[in-house]
């Protein structure tokens, strides 16, 4: 007998959206991502339709979202574990929503500009330094560890359902309002998910305060240092974050000069990777099972750098658009895969009182690369082609995968690290790395 369509949907008994706390999140994370989705758009389509931004332009403006994490990530490591995270998580919506907001104002008033977009950039950047990292480790406080590979995909899918329908309707927003003013949008939404958040019970035992705050810095880089896995996570995902930026400076300009895709039709395209991530976050879980978290997150960079190779090489028609539609939807595949794992390992073996520390220190050597990243694709797209920027990304990215793929460090990690204990006593950084992890 068939089962009626609200048992086949019904979430099992274990479900982590069955915890009320888990689930406030998860419906904050899936509302401001719909608003991410406009903002995704909207800025560079501003950029390169009203501003007419040259490639090295694009460049720049991606390397202001950039720069606040490579100025600020350490120290603000050291001060959110001084501090609750929740409130910095809520602060940080309602700014970014203040931020995309003055875009429309600036546009109606004529100031818009390239520079004004450059410091809006540089706000939702210096923003997210802080409140990402402070997002990041409010899952921990609600999600147990054991089970974070799970959240962080079941986060992603939050994202990835915005992506599926959000570009879509945010390019035809776009469409019938103009980029600069679509963006109110994004800030209704982030403003409806700070409401959402505010009140999440969370429970936090900010630590650190007896220790200096240099000394504080110190005792992160150190935990981050001493940890072979995180050391060599941190080179890859770096590496890859420079292939990533350089593709993305010249993804739209590609779109709509060389393909002649209208922003509508850029919207739309954007639902592939919607889909794409989607389906890595739906099975994302099931893969880790599978092949083991270090070996899915290879996968992720090797599936990323196909995509952008394909696009290298796409001709000019209507194959090159379902090139890049197809390379959209290989990279929500890849970054998926890259970060549900990237995120759960790093958290699996970090104590309580360093997690904002080691956030902040990954997060920092991550995005080293990227800001060059950035500006060596704009430089690529205007001075040899935006082929060559697209191909760039391509074969660094499937070289990574392969010099990763040789060195057991990420490779052999089958089952996620965990910690012996929680550490409720003074952590000292300089411990060799298999005193506090099994």
């Amino acid at each position: 007998m068939r089962q009626p369509w609200t048992q086949r949907f019904a979430l099992a008994p274990t479900d982590l959206l069955r915890d009320a706390t888990y689930r406030r999140l998860w419906t904050s994370i899936l509302i401001s991502s719909f608003g991410g989705q406009v903002t995704l758009l909207a800025i560079p389509l501003t950029a390169a339709v009203l501003m007419h931004a040259s490639p090295t332009q694009m460049g720049a403006l991606t390397a202001m979202e950039i720069l606040p994490f490579v100025l600020l990530s350490l120290p603000t490591g050291v001060w959110l574990d001084r501090v609750r995270k929740l409130p910095v998580y809520i602060v940080g919506e309602l700014s970014i929503a203040v931020a995309v907001a003055t875009v429309p104002l600036a546009w109606w008033l004529g100031w818009l500009s390239m520079d004004w977009l450059y410091l809006v950039a540089f706000v939702i950047g210096a923003v997210n330094t802080t409140a990402g990292s402070a997002a990041q480790i409010v899952l921990t406080q609600i999600v147990p560890r054991e089970r974070l590979v799970e959240a962080h995909a079941k986060n992603a899918l939050a994202s990835s359902t915005a992506e599926v329908t959000g570009p879509g309707a945010a390019g035809a927003l776009i469409k019938l309002t103009g980029a600069p003013v679509a963006l109110l949008a994004d800030a209704a939404l982030l403003l409806m998910s700070a409401s959402i958040l505010r009140g999440v019970p969370v429970k936090e035992n900010p630590g650190t305060g007896h220790i200096a705050f240099w000394p504080a810095m110190r005792e992160g880089l150190l935990f981050v240092r001493n940890r072979p896995l995180l050391v060599m996570m941190a080179i890859c995902v770096g590496v890859w974050q420079m292939c990533y930026q350089a593709a993305t400076v010249v993804q739209i300009l590609f779109a709509t000069r060389q393909l002649g895709l209208t922003e509508r039709e850029v919207g739309l395209s954007y639902v592939a990777l919607g889909v794409g991530t989607v389906l890595a976050s739906a099975n994302g879980h099931r893969v880790v099972r599978r092949f083991g978290p270090g070996p899915t997150l290879m996968l992720g960079f090797a599936i990323c750098g196909c995509g952008w190779l394909l696009l290298a090489v796409a001709p000019l028609n209507g194959y090159g658009v379902a090139c890049y539609a197809l390379m959209l939807f290989s990279f929500g595949v890849g970054a998926v895969f890259i970060f549900i794992n990237f995120l759960s390992l790093r958290q699996s073996v970090t104590p309580g009182p360093l997690l904002g520390r080691m956030t902040s220190t990954m997060r920092w050597l991550i995005l080293l690369p990227a800001g060059p990243g950035a500006l060596l694709g704009g430089w690529l797209g205007e001075h040899v082609g935006l082929r060559a920027a697209l191909g760039f990304s391509g074969v660094i990215a499937l070289t990574l995968t392969a010099i990763a793929w040789g060195r057991p460090v990420i490779r052999s990690v089958k089952t996620l690290p965990t910690l012996r204990a929680e550490a409720v006593t003074p952590y000292s950084a300089d411990a060799p790395a298999d005193a506090g992890e099994r």
